[in-house]
């Protein structure tokens, strides 16, 4: 038994309650007692009899679990996912609503058109500089399926991967003909290709957070634009401007194009910060906000870091179910020009 003396900060009143230091460990605080020394306050803290346990590692889940089914839609249907504000959770929203329509047993495809390359990384898929790319497509015009990876994690995700090489194509794009059409021209060359069986049911384009020429070319290619919101003041300011960009693309490049869908990410149901942003994003968009709100969750955090969605990374999480519900909401009637 080891006598540990109280400092002064430690007394609160003479014979009350004494405060126990943060870093001792509940078990630990459990077993103190206090000890009459005379003048002195101790406490009579027992000796360790076993080393701490290591931290147990995490395990990581490589077995998807399918979801109940969702109905396909009629059509294809081809989403942006973009706001040109960062760190919205834009890439994460695009692989985990893929991921979840996967494990609802669609076929879907994910474009990541973002230089980062973050979409690929989380999907599990190779995408260092020798790999064929998106960039191969929209730049050298390769056909599309010659880039195409299945993701290892889910089947049914078909991924197209980007590339360093990506992040120099603004430049190269500006000198071609029909620069903001590239990707749209392939994409529907490589649907119109494919037997019924074959054919996706959802394309998600995942955007770089900016409106350069690759982001027109993703909201050309689309006939829908989902926007992932944090439930953040600064989101709706970054919201405003967004909306005005589509506006230009439509009106002079994309007359299909249109708002479908928004997601609140991020959501913190501790703060009223969280509650107001959210609610005044329904005042404004109520046909278009999903009902499910993302809350921020460690496990979507860690997911890309072992190269997967938090749907297979923790499919019993509040993340993942949080994207199961959003996606089936997605596909419960948001189609093109639907805003029921």
């Amino acid at each position: 038994m080891t006598t540990v003396e109280a400092t002064a900060p430690l007394l609160v009143n003479s014979g009350a309650a004494l405060r126990v230091p943060d870093d001792v460990s509940r078990e630990t605080r459990s077993e103190v007692t206090p000890v009459d020394a005379g003048s002195a306050t101790t406490f009579a803290v027992p000796e360790l009899t076993s080393p701490r346990p290591e931290t147990p590692k995490i395990a990581v889940r490589r077995r998807p679990v399918a979801g109940p089914p969702i109905a396909p839609p009629a059509q294809t249907r081809i989403l942006t996912v973009a706001n040109q504000k960062g760190g919205v959770g834009k890439t994460t929203t695009t692989v985990n609503i893929a991921a979840a329509l996967a494990q609802g047993g669609l076929r879907v495809l994910v474009i990541d058109i973002d230089p980062q390359g973050n979409a690929s990384t989380a999907l599990d898929i190779d995408h260092h500089p020798e790999v064929p790319s998106i960039y191969d497509v929209v730049v050298d015009g390769d056909p599309l399926a010659s880039v195409l990876q299945e993701c290892p994690q889910v089947p049914g995700l078909w991924c197209a991967p980007a590339t360093i090489d990506l992040a120099g194509a603004e430049i190269e794009l500006v000198s071609l003909v029909a620069r903001e059409m590239r990707l749209k021209n392939a994409l529907e060359a490589h649907l119109a290709g494919l037997s019924a069986t074959e054919r996706f049911d959802y394309v998600l384009i995942d955007c770089p957070p900016s409106l350069g020429l690759l982001t027109v070319n993703a909201f050309v290619a689309a006939s829908e634009v989902f926007i992932p919101i944090q439930c953040e003041y600064y989101a709706l300011e970054g919201l405003t401007q967004l909306l005005k960009n589509i506006e230009l693309i439509r009106v002079h490049l994309n007359q299909r194009l249109h708002v479908s869908t928004i997601l609140m990410t991020m959501y913190d149901a501790r703060t009223r910060l969280s509650a107001q942003v959210a609610d005044e994003v329904r005042a404004h968009f109520s046909a278009e906000v999903l009902k499910t709100a993302v809350p921020r969750s460690v496990r979507i955090s860690e997911a890309p870091s072992h190269g997967q969605t938090v749907m297979t990374y923790d499919p019993a999480s509040s993340g993942a179910l949080s994207y199961y519900d959003a996606a089936v909401e997605l596909a419960a009637g948001r189609s093109v020009g639907d805003h029921s």
